[in-house]
């Protein structure tokens, strides 16, 4: 189950990519609960697919174009996946380049919940693994 717990999560960072907001919003649940990490400008949670695709094409509109990139290996731990992925955002404003920790939640092949961690440590513990149990991984 947990290999295709991770193919949803790939398929999310694909569909983001091709900017198919349609099939990104297929990967989540309607009842999905989204949570951004301490300290961004909007702390509070988004509540159900309609809300969290609000969400994403505020963030989406900020740039002329954006980029979310896996950098390191996908951790799965019975229904939840970890991943440390760098967002990139161009064009208007800025250059933004910021890295976080994506926890996700998988049930029936839906993302059910999505939490966002600063720190790659405490997003790792959140599914109950160690940094180094994740280096013996790698």
């Amino acid at each position: 189950m947990s290999q295709e717990n991770v193919e949803v999560v790939r398929a999310f960072f694909e569909a983001w990519n091709a900017e198919d907001m349609d099939a990104v919003r297929e990967l989540y649940d309607p009842a999905v609960i989204v949570r951004a990490p301490k300290g961004w400008p909007e702390e509070e949670p988004l509540v159900g697919r309609d809300a969290t695709m609000r969400g994403f094409e505020r963030l989406r509109a900020t740039w002329d174009g954006d980029t979310l990139q896996p950098v390191s290996d996908f951790f799965d731990v019975g229904d939840r996946v970890a991943i440390r992925a760098s967002w990139r955002g161009e064009g208007r404003g800025p250059a933004s380049s910021v890295e976080t920790t994506h926890v996700y939640t998988v049930r029936q092949a839906k993302i059910v919940n999505q939490e966002f961690f600063w720190d790659h440590a405490e997003a790792l513990e959140a599914v109950g693994i160690s940094e180094q149990d994740a280096h013996a991984e790698s």
